[in-house]
């Protein structure tokens, strides 16, 4: 039975295959998103927690209480010392987290030290819209070694299109302000988090984003699938729209004699084709090691899950009396620790697999089926990998 005002968690029995999924291996949580404010202070159009089929968050409190606070610190403790984790990345996210003060951002960050053992390394991040963040913030940071990524879409045309204000107005200039204040903190700089949308120039985007400065960033498909498909895709062609957008960024940052930045999808692209580890859980075949805590306590999956169906993210546990590893035994997070097993048969046989991992989880749905399908993303990922897979190969030949 599901605990009093926990939604009813969606069941994926016919979503995986069963046998992957009962046979999959824990990867231990070493993830762990704090969502500690649940309203944002912008209206983005295609916001995956706002604008889509599940509307949870208008049954979440505000900001996370100092009760709630302490109780997921002591779950990241425990499991911790559960899997005697050398090192565990908290991220505090939201909604927009800056809008539950400095105060309850420092509660946040002094409970996890405090129940964490002094052995186990602690990375802090905080992911803002950049409105907020001030001076005082800042210093705050500083002080406790949190790096802070800020969401950006390019120049004032192309953010100001989606990433505005209630009443219409665009965010470019706040932003730009933010990060120019905080690129005078390199050492607090996470870098830039863009939404690919097909309407903005590629590459005056990227250089836009580019003289921010940023020691990354990280392009992102718009969340959608093949029931809900994201703009400009439609999945019943083989039509490449986003690979298309994103190659000729590619193209100059992989051209660039000293590459001036990270650029996580393709990073992690390349490192899979030399056998490495995925940056991103878009792509690859490792398993999921993220885990949420909303706002009221509520243990969940991935947000993007809130795309497909209402309730799709939520597991019916709570952390005032679930372990993580008791999450880690729900059929939804087993599902994404099944590897290619639990995959659909026509990305088992694909030959980029092991690259591709099937494409972001959220992104296989389909009412009727769940998950048991390739990426909405299929072609497009095919595409920019394969030309990725050229550049590699030309270059590693040329050398």
């Amino acid at each position: 039975m599901p605990l009093d005002g926990i939604p009813q968690t969606r069941s994926l029995r016919s979503t995986t295959t069963s046998d992957a999924v009962e046979n999959a291996r824990d990867q231990p949580i070493s993830q762990v998103l704090l969502k500690i404010h649940s309203r944002c202070n912008l209206s983005c159009d295609y916001c995956y927690v706002y604008t889509h089929i599940d509307q949870s968050w208008r049954n979440q409190p505000t900001v996370m209480s100092d009760h709630v606070i302490d109780l997921a610190a002591r779950r990241i403790a425990e499991h911790v010392d559960a899997h005697d984790l050398q090192a565990v990345t908290v991220i505090l996210h939201g909604g927009e987290p800056l809008l539950a003060g400095p105060a309850v951002i420092e509660r946040a960050i002094t409970a996890v030290r405090a129940q964490v053992r002094p052995e186990t390394r602690i990375a802090l991040h905080v992911q803002t819209n950049g409105l907020l963040l001030d001076d005082e913030f800042l210093r705050l940071f500083a002080r406790y070694g949190v790096r802070v990524g800020v969401s950006l879409d390019g120049g004032p045309v192309h953010n100001d299109r989606r990433r505005v204000f209630a009443n219409g107005r665009g965010s470019y200039a706040d932003v730009a302000a933010a990060l120019r204040r905080l690129a005078a903190h390199p050492e607090r700089y996470g870098g830039i988090l863009c939404t690919i949308h097909l309407d903005n120039e590629p590459l005056a985007v990227y250089r836009e984003l580019l003289s921010f400065a940023p020691p990354r960033i990280d392009f992102l498909l718009p969340h959608g699938n093949w029931t809900t498909p994201p703009p400009g895709r439609d999945p019943e062609t083989v039509e490449t729209p986003y690979a298309d957008w994103l190659i000729p960024i590619f193209d100059e940052w992989f051209d660039a004699p000293a590459q001036p930045i990270g650029i996580r999808l393709f990073e992690s692209i390349l490192d899979l084709l030399l056998g490495g580890p995925s940056g991103t859980e878009a792509l690859g075949l490792g398993p999921i090691d993220l885990l949420i805590v909303e706002t009221d306590g509520s243990i969940e999956q991935g947000d993007a899950l809130k795309t497909t169906e209402s309730g799709m993210a939520a597991t019916g546990l709570h952390v005032r009396s679930a372990t993580f590893d008791e999450a880690l035994a729900h059929p939804g997070f087993r599902a994404r620790q099944a590897g290619i097993n639990g995959l659909s048969a026509t990305c088992r046989t694909c030959p980029v697999v092991r690259v591709c991992g099937g494409g972001h989880y959220a992104h296989r749905y389909r009412a009727g089926n769940g998950f048991d399908n390739p990426s909405v993303y299929c072609p497009d990922l095919m595409r920019l990998i394969r030309h990725a897979q050229r550049r590699l190969t030309a270059r590693l030949t040329a050398s």
